[in-house]
């Protein structure tokens, strides 16, 4: 995993909520646009930052696009912050 671009990602509010939003199933961006008050670019420059952070996904269903959370790079971080924190000390 490369953790500056997953900071990167997570360094900004409206990603973080994109996120959040995610949590709940797939989206697609017009879903993730409504709610928030800024134009489509904005959110697609958004989501572009969190897919190459692999924090989500990218399916194409004919016309649409769908957007979902990579559980597993989150799972991958959540693990390197506890070991980081000390809570995955291994006893010898």
């Amino acid at each position: 995993m490369a953790f500056a671009e997953t900071f990167k990602a997570l360094s900004d509010p409206v990603r973080r909520e994109i996120l959040q939003l995610l949590k709940n199933g797939k989206m697609s961006a017009g879903e993730i646009g409504g709610h928030f008050d800024m134009t489509g670019a904005t959110i697609s420059y958004h989501l572009k930052i969190l897919k190459k952070a692999d924090l989500v996904w990218e399916t194409k269903v004919k016309n649409f696009v769908y957007y979902e959370l990579n559980t597993t790079v989150v799972e991958e971080l959540l693990l390197w912050l506890s070991d980081l924190k000390g809570e995955n000390k291994h006893e010898e």
